[in-house]
């Protein structure tokens, strides 16, 4: 994220501009960060795993978004771009520009992003209490990070790599190969 002039605005104002913006920005208490494009590996695990999703959640009510759709965390004031998000309540189908109650995020790790993507933003997620899983996805080696909330509200983290071969996403029920995950992705 790339921080713009400091100009403060109400949600309803972020939303209008971002309606109306070539450029995505993600807004954090009243003020907006401009998003750094992405390179083709984040790009390529993000559509594959959208593929991947989409087709396991046809029919089931469920939907699954990529990188345009904004999560909207009331409690915190804040709009954030996953790189797959995936939703099933109903409430959910209210608002066309945001969702505000996904079970599944995604984010796939860049240099730029990686830091906040594990720290502030993992913090701001957790306050969405319909959300069941945080998935991190590494772009430099073969590496799924996700982290669910137990019973007792905890975030438990599990991890796969290429040895493990299959990844599992409790929240929809969905298991998946790394093979899969990361076809066509070329490492530096």
């Amino acid at each position: 994220m790339i921080a713009s002039p400091k100009i403060y605005l109400t949600p309803e104002e972020y939303l209008q501009m971002e309606e109306k913006s070539d450029i995505k920005h993600e807004y954090i208490d009243g003020y907006i960060y401009a998003m750094a494009g992405a390179l083709d590996p984040h790009v390529t695990i993000a559509g594959n795993l959208f593929a991947l999703l989409r087709n396991h959640v046809r029919g089931s009510g469920c939907r699954v978004y990529i990188a345009d759709m904004k999560a909207r965390i009331e409690t915190l004031n804040r709009y954030y771009y996953p790189d797959v998000m995936v939703t099933c309540d109903q409430r959910d189908q209210e608002t066309p520009a945001y969702k505000k109650f996904p079970c599944l995020i995604v984010e796939v790790l860049s240099n730029s992003t990686e830091a906040f993507d594990r720290g502030d933003k993992f913090a701001d997620y957790q306050s969405l209490e319909s959300l069941q899983e945080y998935v991190l996805i590494n772009t430099k080696r073969q590496r799924v990070e996700c982290f669910r909330r137990n019973h007792e509200g905890l975030w438990v983290l599990q991890s796969y790599t290429a040895e493990t071969t299959s990844f599992r996403l409790h929240s929809i029920n969905f298991e998946g190969t790394i093979e899969e995950l990361y076809e066509d992705v070329v490492f530096e």
